[in-house]
């Protein structure tokens, strides 16, 4: 249930002929009060004879008993209380009752003073009611409206409870504003399944990420197709800028403008600017001539080192002090964004939809430390500046690795709003978990196709070896593991890592006490990528030929099969 308080207004006739009228696109249907401050109200959707002046004249009838120096300037206050699409529908009773209950938890009405500001509620569609009152009390004096937006909030959080409806979190006013109705209106008119306001947030937040100063980012913005105004002080120095999409005009032709304030509270200029305050981030280095194919340069470069700050900013998010840790939670949007802007089609709407959600976990009131976060921002850049990624090969298996990552930095983070009760970003980190969960299964299925084979492939005895080593290194854990379809491609896995010089037994112990495996879906997966990324172990083997060297090979009486019983010579018996 989503209570909100609209702009106060002075025309009180105005409000009411556009509730009771047909909309602007023809979507009331029936209009009529559910509840009002007089239970013999006049009605003028179900009494012929009443008409919207005369309910215009009894609600602003208060005005009247008082000095008209002493009258508001805007009079009418309005609130929408809208049901979610999955709610049930609600009757006229049920609705009339939640207009009582917000009119006493805003201050307009108080049943046990007995002078209260007069109101209707008027029902015009299934799932929605308006709330319209005079801001003048019976009695002569003006209602008590401070915090009224919190108390109606808290009221609507009580009513979902009682009423069975979906439970929204509370909010602590770090969230991006909301369409209004009139924009939701135009996109559907023009065609479009978003609103300006949304696709600029989009787009804006895009030209962000891994920027390090002002004309880079600008640079962005004018690359992207949007128009740019600066707004600047006397003395030249900037102060702000608002964007519009060329498209998208008012009814005079003019580009309609936001400022970047207006579409997400970071995204002001003055909030911006906070990221770069620290030192420049670098271009991707170039990869050293004769360099192993796993640290190679490109998009599979860029996918390991983001890998390796996101580990890193687990560990930070997880036993970091929060200032700190909202800074790492702010710039892990951006990798998001970025990692979103270079993958291939079949994971990019996925991936898209993770950081889209995840916009809203990044923001909460506790301040960032900026400069902290300067690892991972560093990664976005290295992703927008790495280009597209392929589907297939070692870009391919990288964005499976660099999201099996992603998974665990998001869920900690929600973690961490979870236990500082910001319940909205904690949804919305959960959110982006699931969707980098699809992205990962769209992801990883052919690397790990080609690690099972690799390991179905392995000796008898290589995979005795290697489920020996499992159970004495991971004892609580092996015999899941040996369960899982995964197996194989983890007993590949350290079977490369031995031939590559490591230690199996000491590499896996250290990928398994990084941090817990509870959350994941495949705990071999989770390891394969862990070890494959510290031994530095290409993490696409789809060309590789498995090999099991001469001296591993073992006779089949070692392997546990009986010998081949020779053939017998003809002439023989």
């Amino acid at each position: 249930m989503i209570p909100r308080i609209h702009k106060r207004g002075q025309r009180t006739l105005g409000l009411l002929y556009y509730l009771y009228g047909p909309g602007k696109f023809e979507e009331h249907t029936d209009p009529h009060l559910v509840a009002s401050w007089d239970s013999n109200a006049l009605d003028p959707g179900r009494d012929q004879n009443a008409t919207l002046k005369q309910l215009q004249q009894l609600l602003d009838q208060p005005l009247e008993n008082i000095d008209a120096s002493e009258r508001p300037k805007k009079h009418v206050w309005h609130v929408s209380v809208r049901n979610a699409a999955e709610d049930r529908i609600l009757d006229d009773q049920e609705w009339g009752d939640i207009a009582r209950r917000m009119v006493t938890a805003a201050g307009i009405d108080d049943p046990e003073q007995g002078a209260g500001c007069r109101w209707v509620a008027v029902r015009h569609a299934d799932d929605h009611i308006h709330i319209i009152a005079t801001l003048v009390r019976e009695d002569g004096y003006k209602p008590d409206l401070h915090n009224d937006a919190a108390r109606v909030q808290a009221q609507a959080r009580t009513l979902e409870a009682e009423l069975g409806l979906r439970q929204l979190n509370k909010g602590d006013k770090t969230a991006a504003q909301r369409p209004t109705s009139a924009e939701r209106h135009k996109a559907k008119r023009l065609g479009r399944q978003r609103t300006a306001r949304e696709e600029l947030r989009e787009t804006v937040r895009h030209a962000v990420a891994g920027t390090s100063g002002e004309v880079e980012f600008f640079g962005r913005l004018a690359a992207a197709g949007l128009l740019v105004r600066k707004r600047a002080a006397p003395s030249g120095d900037l102060l702000g800028y608002k964007v519009a999409l060329p498209e998208d005009r008012n009814k005079d032709g003019e580009p309609v403008f936001y400022p970047g304030a207006r579409l997400a509270p970071d995204l002001s200029l003055p909030r911006i600017r906070e990221r770069w305050s620290t030192s420049a981030l670098e271009q991707p280095s170039a990869v050293p001539a004769g360099a192993s194919p796993a640290a190679g340069g490109g998009p599979a470069g860029a996918r390991r080192r983001t890998t390796s700050a996101a580990w890193q900013a687990v560990l930070i998010v997880d036993h970091g002090p929060d200032a700190v840790a909202a800074a790492h939670i702010a710039a892990a949007g951006e990798v998001l964004d970025a990692l979103a802007l270079t993958s291939a089609a079949h994971t990019w709407h996925s991936l898209r939809e993770a950081a889209a959600v995840f916009e809203r976990a990044s923001r909460s009131h506790v301040r960032a430390e900026r400069g902290h976060d300067r690892g991972l921002r560093q990664a976005a850049r290295d992703l927008l500046h790495s280009g597209p990624a392929l589907d297939r090969g070692e870009d391919g298996a990288t964005t499976a690795m660099v999201i099996d990552m992603l998974f665990f930095l998001v869920t900690a983070i929600g973690h961490w709003h979870a236990k500082k009760s910001h319940a909205q970003q904690a949804a919305a980190a959960h959110q982006a978990a699931q969707h980098l969960r699809t992205a990962y299964q769209s992801a990883s299925t052919p690397p790990l196709s080609a690690l099972h084979q690799h390991g179905r492939h392995l000796s008898r005895l290589l995979l005795q070896r290697q489920a020996t080593l499992l159970h004495e290194t991971l004892p609580d854990l092996a015999e899941q593991v040996i369960a899982e379809p995964g197996w194989y491609a983890l007993a590949a896995t350290l079977a490369d890592t031995e031939a590559a010089g490591h230690d199996p037994a000491a590499l896996l112990a250290h990928a398994a006490s990084r941090r817990e495996l509870g959350t994941a879906d495949s705990v071999s997966d989770v390891l394969v990528w862990r070890l494959r990324r510290t031994a530095n172990l290409p993490a696409d083997t789809s060309d590789a030929i498995p090999v099991t060297p001469k001296a591993q090979r073992p006779n089949r009486r070692a392997a546990g099969r009986p010998p081949r019983r020779p053939t017998p010579r003809r002439g023989h018996s």
